[in-house]
């Protein structure tokens, strides 16, 4: 059983001494620390500009990756804050003896949830698998002799978490372990605490994707093992369970996209409005409050107090959930997300079936995606030869002018994987207007 005086560790990556928790500022708490790295971070701020569901679209009120993980970050502080109060009291010795608080919890979670997306390529989940395709299906093809099965496996299923992991803790331009973030907010963000083979190999929630590639996967078994996550899987497999606070991070997500996506839908019109009123008042029936509702005579003032209620509601659920089987995720026996233990499950999947049919397949998102794919590809196409090239020695001044743009210095790697690797991760930095800017360049529009 995971224990959460290791679960809540502050080391950070170089660390000589341990860090313990009653000697810490509490006007500046390492978990703290770790959200304000990240809030300061590039990465970060370029999510002012990446896709959340209409891609490069222009409309104000649409939400970016950038708003929608700062929305995330605040429902997972509460989210995390509930819980560690219910942890506290439980377990009193990580207050009395080590001064853990309960809004440790909502530090932890909320820097994990802030970071949570910081991995994903321009334009939305389209991007992974643009990138992903170009080697299964594309050019990219070429490399697959040169690769172990694992290393083809991170091509072809190109996936944000690991990504995220990797620009969170790589070192760069002499900064050692990247963000340097404590362990106990990286094992929070680790939803997919495996490599990327066995794909699938159980139906635990765990195992539904990865989260680490084959370059970071030393310094993944570190904080794994620092953490004391459980080993999962054949001996051979690069498998834990999950941090239990990944879930919570997990359910923040799960919240805002199933509710905000949805409102989003509403104000572009491409939902009826009293029809979605009607699924939101399905799923907050119980604790709607119907004279105020009723004195709101506005539409969008209706949907923004129903879309409040039902993310307070979802919260309330997902931490309740969590507290009644703390034992269960702490053994790593809870193969689900939290909220589909929810009562509210029916609800919740009738409103993500009309986001799927009205917004996720709608023509703007489509044709927006369809943009992005060939983008992405002309991108991958022209880094992936340039990278060939100056690696087999045989550079052209097309590729020189082409590898000055790159931001790593793919120079130094010593393999096939890792220029290839490093190049995914350099496109996938990019935010939709500047790989649009490139994708022009490299066309010939000036």
């Amino acid at each position: 059983m995971m224990k959460w005086e290791q679960l809540l560790s502050l080391k950070r990556q170089g660390d000589t001494n341990k860090r313990l928790r009653i000697e810490q500022d509490e006007t500046r708490l390492g978990f703290e620390v770790d959200y304000d790295r990240i809030i300061f971070s590039s990465a970060f701020r370029s999510l002012q500009d990446k896709t959340q569901v209409i891609p490069l679209s222009k409309t104000s009120f649409i939400h970016t990756r950038l708003t929608h993980s700062l929305e995330v970050s605040v429902v997972g502080r509460s989210l995390g804050r509930t819980v560690g109060k219910a942890i506290i009291e439980k377990h009193p010795q990580l207050q009395k003896s080590q001064g853990y608080q309960f809004n440790d919890f909502g530090a932890i979670v909320a820097a994990a949830a802030l970071a949570h997306d910081i991995g994903n390529p321009p334009f939305g989940h389209s991007g992974e698998k643009a990138i992903g395709n170009y080697f299964l299906n594309g050019n990219g093809k070429r490399f697959q002799s040169k690769l172990t099965k694992k290393e083809y496996q991170d091509l072809i299923d190109f996936e944000g978490n690991a990504n995220g992991f990797k620009i969170l803790t790589e070192s760069k331009n002499g900064v050692e372990g990247g963000l340097r973030l404590s362990y106990a907010t990286l094992g929070a963000f680790m939803k997919y605490p495996k490599d990327s083979l066995p794909k699938k190999p159980t139906k635990h929630i765990a195992d539904k994707k990865y989260g680490v590639f084959q370059s970071e996967k030393e310094f993944f078994v570190e904080v794994a093992e620092e953490l004391g996550l459980q080993k999962r899987g054949e001996a051979s497999d690069l498998s834990y369970g999950r941090h239990p606070l990944a879930y919570l991070v997990e359910a923040a997500d799960d919240i805002c996209y199933t509710i905000i996506d949805f409102e989003d839908g509403i104000n572009l019109g491409l939902i009826e409005e009293e029809f979605a009123l009607e699924y939101l008042i399905n799923l907050v029936k119980e604790n709607i409050y119907t004279e105020k509702y009723n004195s709101l005579t506005k539409a969008s003032d209706r949907l923004a107090y129903l879309r409040s209620l039902a993310i307070n509601t979802l919260v309330t659920e997902a931490t309740s959930v969590f507290i009644e089987n703390e034992e269960a995720i702490l053994k790593g026996d809870f193969s689900e997300s939290l909220l589909d233990k929810s009562k509210y499950k029916a609800q919740i999947e009738d409103i993500i079936k009309i986001s799927v049919e009205k917004i996720y397949k709608s023509n703007e998102v489509t044709d927006k995606e369809i943009a992005g794919y060939k983008i992405l590809q002309t991108l991958l196409d022209t880094f992936t030869t340039s990278a060939e090239n100056l690696h087999n020695n045989t550079l052209t001044h097309f590729d020189q002018l082409i590898l000055k743009n790159i931001s790593t210095d793919i120079s130094k790697s010593k393999s096939e994987y890792e220029y290839l690797i490093e190049t995914c991760n350099y496109i996938s930095r990019l935010t939709d207007g500047n790989a649009l800017m490139l994708f022009e360049k490299i066309n010939g529009i000036l």
